[in-house]
């Protein structure tokens, strides 16, 4: 979703601005400060003729039902949508709370996708490119987002104490993870070859490497190793806990090294774990 300035009438764009001033100055990341002002230039644009100031709740719930009905959203993009259209009223305006209280969709309960041990192993010795793979191990190693891949700075790596140092992540919090000792020889090498100079990934002229550049390597390196299982670079992040969990790594340290906010989050990963599972015999195993 990209924003046509050009297509706004001036009450629209003033409030538009003023929307983006008030989420910058509340210190939101600028990741969700793109996804809000989206959401909400769609919603305005649906209201060409009038001052979004004046835009009623019951003119708010038919234009969400009518979408809705549509089935053009996600759960999470409706959300997404509830979410930056309340931030304007009760943010930006002032409004009471309780009177843009939006109903929000129910989120489908969804497993998420898990690479085995033998699978990441193939896409590891499939990468050939140094850098990508120690993307690839990076992400695995530690359970970082791609976000925080390429926010990484040489200055995080501590090789002192064996931790990563993950600045600013989800949610604007600093946190710390293991540093794995195959992993550190991988960096130096990298290092030794690459010499990067402000981040850890760069890419020519020193520019810091893009979340799309390396959502295309784990792509290219699953192919290589002829790995046909659906999953992104945020499945080996899945399978880093999911593997700890199977491992015998409790819930608490989990959630600590993903920085989850709730313990709840974290406990999906006991839904895919094939340890409890394994030690279930299924029936048909007494029957034949």
């Amino acid at each position: 979703m990209k924003i046509q300035i050009n297509t706004f009438t001036p009450t629209q764009y003033l409030a538009l601005k003023k929307y983006t001033e008030i989420l910058r100055l509340k210190n939101y990341s600028e990741n969700t400060v793109t996804v809000y002002r989206n959401w909400f230039s769609i919603f305005l644009k649906k209201f060409p003729n009038q001052k979004p100031s004046t835009i009623t709740k019951e003119q708010i719930l038919e234009f969400l039902m009518r979408y809705k009905g549509a089935g053009i959203w996600s759960a999470t993009g409706q959300n997404q949508l509830i979410n930056s259209i309340k931030f304007f009223y009760e943010k930006v305006l002032n409004r009471p709370t309780e009177v843009y209280d939006l109903p929000r969709a129910k989120k489908p309960f969804q497993l998420p996708t898990i690479f085995a041990e033998e699978e990441i192993k193939k896409i590891i010795e499939a990468t050939e490119n140094k850098k990508h793979r120690t993307m690839i191990c990076l992400a695995y190693a530690g359970g970082l987002r791609v976000s925080e891949i390429v926010n990484l700075k040489l200055k995080d790596i501590d090789s002192k104490r064996m931790v990563i140092t993950l600045r600013q992540g989800k949610g604007k919090k600093d946190r710390q993870v293991m540093l794995s000792e195959k992993l550190l020889i991988l960096l130096r090498a990298y290092f030794k070859e690459y010499k990067p100079f402000v981040w850890l990934f760069e890419g020519a002229k020193n520019v810091q490497y893009s979340t799309r550049s390396v959502q295309e390597v784990i792509q290219q390196a699953k192919k290589k190793a002829g790995i046909n299982k659906r999953g992104s670079i945020h499945t080996l992040r899945h399978s880093f806990a999911t593997h700890l969990l199977e491992g015998g790594t409790d819930l608490l340290s989990i959630k600590a090294l993903l920085g989850h906010n709730s313990l709840r989050t974290t406990m999906i990963y006991t839904h895919v774990s094939k340890k409890h599972l394994s030690k279930i015999q299924s029936p048909l195993d007494k029957l034949i």
